[in-house]
């Protein structure tokens, strides 16, 4: 019996712990963004999806974002399609591409969609190309090579950046009560498809709809110091201190600068936070201790907290 009431005690903390910040969010946006090691893992999945269905039932405005890479490698490793990266980007060409869409818009889209649904919720799932959600160009890289007085321009194909998003889309969505999933394959004036980073996706949808929240899913704990220990409480100063002197570094980086663009672009925080941990999203939204990164325009104590 003891046993069974302390558990009744936890579960009573839990939700009053969480209810302030039901309060605070309700009726705003939350854009996810969804990759990593929680799209592999089933228990992660299904972990996720019962996260996102929480947040719509509780008021708040979910939408998901979701990535493929090791979804797409796959598929073109079968189709013996060879495949090879510039700058950490993919080189897509028109074959490359057409796996891309098949993937992204079709298998891993409408799982993402279906595990919602079967959480309770419910969702569509939708491409940059529906609606004219996302309007893209074709991204130019620029590397400089040894020897060479100037950057080269490197062409790698159908790899976009965002132009416009079209917010009177999501807004139709969610006045609805439907989550939108969105596949980050962009389309030219031109009519040319084109794929797109799921993180910059993410943040130029967070940015558009004025989200309260933007969440990046990893496979690690956040941005850490040379110790390994997390970093929260971030403000877009201290990141660029935490940069210039190499804290962070490496495929940490686009991630960042994703997270500081959007919210200088009105996203009043960006959490970059660890996928491998279950119900991530609702730890970090609902919790006092969250389970990763936290950027905003000013911290509290305007210093680095660590947890």
């Amino acid at each position: 019996m003891s046993f069974s009431i302390e558990k009744a005690h936890h579960f009573a903390s839990v939700l009053t712990e969480a209810l302030p910040y039901i309060q605070k969010f309700t009726g705003k946006t939350v854009v996810v963004k969804f990759g990593g090691n929680a799209m592999v893992d089933d228990n992660l999945k299904s972990s996720f999806a019962r996260d996102i269905v929480m947040l719509k039932l509780v008021g708040l405005n979910p939408i998901v974002v979701h990535g493929g890479g090791p979804q797409i490698g796959e598929l073109l490793k079968a189709l013996n399609i060879e495949t090879s990266f510039v700058e950490g980007m993919r080189v897509t060409d028109r074959k490359t591409m057409d796996v891309v869409e098949m993937v992204l818009g079709g298998s891993v889209n409408k799982e993402i969609v279906d595990l919602i649904h079967r959480a309770g919720g419910s969702a569509i799932g939708v491409t940059g190309k529906d609606g004219r959600l996302i309007t893209a160009r074709q991204l130019k890289v620029t590397r400089s090579t040894p020897g060479m007085d100037a950057s080269e321009i490197i062409d790698i194909g159908h790899v976009g950046e965002v132009v416009k998003i079209n917010k009177r889309v999501l807004d139709t969505l969610i006045q609805s009560d439907f989550i939108p999933v969105i596949a980050p394959i962009g389309v030219s004036e031109e009519g040319e498809s084109y794929n797109i980073n799921a993180d910059l996706v993410a943040g130029k949808v967070a940015e558009v709809t004025r989200a309260e929240k933007l969440i990046l899913l990893t496979n690690v704990a956040g941005l850490q110091d040379q110790s390994g220990k997390t970093l929260t409480g971030l403000t877009p100063k201290l990141v660029d201190e935490l940069i210039a002197n190499g804290t962070i570094s490496g495929g940490m980086l686009p991630k960042v600068q994703c997270a500081l663009e959007a919210v200088a672009g009105g996203v009043q925080a960006v959490h970059i936070i660890d996928g491998r941990v279950l119900h991530a999203v609702l730890l970090e939204i609902f919790s006092d201790a969250g389970v990763g990164t936290l950027i905003t325009h000013k911290d509290a104590n305007n210093e680095v907290s660590q947890k």
